[in-house]
This record gives C-alpha cells, sequence and structure tokens, in this order.
C-alpha cells in the first residue's frame, strides 16, 4: 500500500534551518496586544552579548509567572535574535535578567529543535527546566522536489480524488494575494456554517489577514458552486515557507471535495509560483495533514522554575513529580 511519506525523524539539516514567520514579526506581539492576549501586562525581555542581542516576547500571568505572548492562532514561540555574534550568551543573559522578573516561566509551543537551546539557555542562567512533548506539528518539507515530484508522493487516494472531482467541473476556484473584504466575508460565512466551533477571535484573524495583505504575503483561496462560496482557506508566504493559518468548508458540499481542491489549488500555486520550499501546517495532530505533508514533529512545552524565588518550588515540585510519573506509567 502506498504511504504518505511522513517521516517522524527529520534530518538534521531541515531541523536546524532558519526561517521567516509571521509569528516572529514585532506586528504579531503588537496585534496580541491590541486585541487582549497580553494578560496581566506585556515584557518584552532582552540579552545581550556583544554583537548579539535576544529578544522574548512575553506576558504577565500573574505577578510572579510569564509566559510566552502566543495565542491560539501562534505557531510557534521563540527567542528572536539581532545580531551575529554569541547568540547562546545573549539568550542566557537575557534569562539570567528575567530572574529578576519571574518566578516561573512557560513557554508554548516551541518546535523541534528549538527547545534544547532554549533549555541549555536556561539552566546556563540558573533556572530548573522542565521540556515536555506537548502536541504536534505537520510541515512539508519539498527539499528538491518540484509540484509534479511532490504530487507523485502522495497519496493515490488524494490524487485521484482531485483528478477525478477537479474533471467534473463543479467546483470554481478562486486565489486572491490581496485582502479582499468581499472574500474575507465569504471565508466567515462558510466558517459559520462549517463544522468547526466559534472562531475564537474574528477580529483579530481579520486584522492579522489585512496585515498580510498590506505585506504582500496574504494567499487565500474560496471555492463556489453555482456561485455559493462552500470552502475557504487562508494562507500567508515567507522566507521560503507557506504557513496555512485557517481552512473551513461547508459540511453539505462534500461530495464535490472543494476544500480538497481548494488545497491542491493553493499547494501549486505557493509552490510553483511563490516557489516556497516548507509548508508549515501548523500545530495540530488532524488525520488528513498526513495525506500533504511529508514531516511531523512533536510540539515541546518548556516549564521554567527560578530557585531563587520561593515561589516556584511548590510549582517546581508539582512538575517534575508529574514527570516522573508519566514516565513509570
Amino acid at each position: 500500500m502506498q504511504g504518505n511519506g511522513e517521516d517522524q525523524a527529520n534530518d538534521d539539516a531541515a531541523r536546524a534551518a532558519d526561517f521567516a514567520s509571521p509569528f516572529d514579526r514585532a506586528e504579531w506581539f503588537d496585534l496580541l496586544e491590541a486585541y487582549g492576549f497580553a494578560g496581566k501586562g506585556r515584557v518584552d525581555a532582552r540579552g545581550s552579548c556583544a554583537a548579539a542581542t535576544a529578544v522574548l516576547p512575553l506576558r504577565r500571568e500573574r505577578a510572579a509567572h510569564l509566559a510566552g505572548l502566543t495565542n491560539w492562532y501562534s505557531f510557534a514561540i521563540r527567542p528572536l535574535f539581532i545580531g551575529t555574534g554569541d547568540r547562546p550568551a545573549a539568550l542566557a543573559d537575557l534569562f539570567r535578567r528575567l530572574r529578576a522578573e519571574a518566578a516561573r516561566l512557560s513557554l508554548y509551543p516551541v518546535i523541534e529543535g528549538e527547545q534544547d537551546r532554549i533549555a541549555a539557555a536556561l539552566r546556563a542562567a540558573g533556572w530548573w527546566v522542565q521540556a515536555t512533548p506537548a502536541g504536534d506539528r505537520h510541515w512539508l518539507d519539498l527539499g528538491g522536489m518540484d509540484h509534479a515530484a511532490w504530487w507523485a508522493s502522495r497519496p493515490g487516494a488524494l490524487r485521484s480524488t482531485v483528478r477525478r472531482k477537479a474533471k467534473k467541473g463543479i467546483v470554481d476556484i478562486q486565489l486572491l494575494t490581496e485582502f479582499d473584504p468581499g472574500s474575507w466575508a465569504a471565508y466567515e460565512q462558510i466558517y459559520a456554517a462549517s463544522w468547526k466551533p466559534e472562531e475564537g477571535h474574528p477580529a483579530l484573524l481579520r486584522a492579522f489577514a489585512e496585515m498580510e495583505g498590506a505585506r504582500g504575503t496574504l494567499r487565500m483561496g474560496i471555492a463556489r458552486i453555482d456561485h455559493m462560496p462552500v470552502a475557504a482557506q487562508f494562507w500567508t508566504v515567507e522566507g521560503g515557507t507557506a504557513f496555512i493559518h485557517k481552512l473551513a468548508h461547508v459540511e453539505d458540499s462534500l461530495k464535490a471535495s472543494p476544500g480538497t481542491l481548494l488545497s491542491a489549488a493553493l499547494f501549486r500555486h505557493v509552490i510553483e509560483v511563490d516557489g516556497v520550499r516548507r509548508v508549515d501546517f501548523g500545530t495540530g495532530n488532524d488525520a488528513y495533514k498526513r495525506d500533504w505533508m511529508n514531516r511531523h514533529d512533536p510540539l515541546w512545552r518548556i516549564e521554567a522554575f527560578n530557585p531563587s524565588r520561593a515561589a516556584a518550588w511548590g510549582p517546581a515540585l508539582k512538575a517534575f513529580a508529574r514527570s516522573i510519573l508519566r514516565k513509570d506509567t
């Protein structure tokens, strides 16, 4: 039986490759703060060593507890760097300074490979650290493949569905590279009629889409049957990576597979037109993602505790006890 080519063990080069992300930019963190996701206050932690500066946007959960400035739309949180000096030392300096601010630090989601660098810097700065797998990330590493080679590597059932449904000509596909209010209204209409739960923060999502449209990074698709919108997807492209943020389809349109056809059209566009080398499907282990992707990593949760603060001892003992129990079961 033909598999989907997904490989749990990613090669070291793919793991280590640096890439740009919309979730690394100051504008994203500003959006989160503006729309109420900064908890009890935003903290932009900084550290430096020679020519390198490390920055980590955080939110204050409680007086002595800081966490990464993220929400459910975020694919990842990681330190950001300015300059090309000693980055590990700059990050350790950031965490050393942060010990004056907090008894506890929580970071999630952290992508595979980043957790080791972050944990090492935390330990170098004197924190107690626990890093545990918590969730999944599916992504596509094209390597040297063009669109045709990648598509040939996909499961036969998926390729057959796209071929048969496209041949019927029932579904019309529209791809957009600019923000369009009418198309966004169609996306919201589809989402409201889909199987998905109520959108977490539609105003923030629209503001994000408008921002990406202004930057030229937005890629959006609408599928229609008899001129009625039945499926929509919101992607962005940046630094050789396409990011799949949101997708939805109307349940009673499933026989025509509009969502599958829309995905196929967007994959073709970002690979052939935008020239991306990676596609990131974000957080979650939904089974359908495996049909499109060839890489699967765990996501990580990092909990760090400041031993110089008595308020950290109780939570640290509980966290490490839970870790021991998980290993024993």
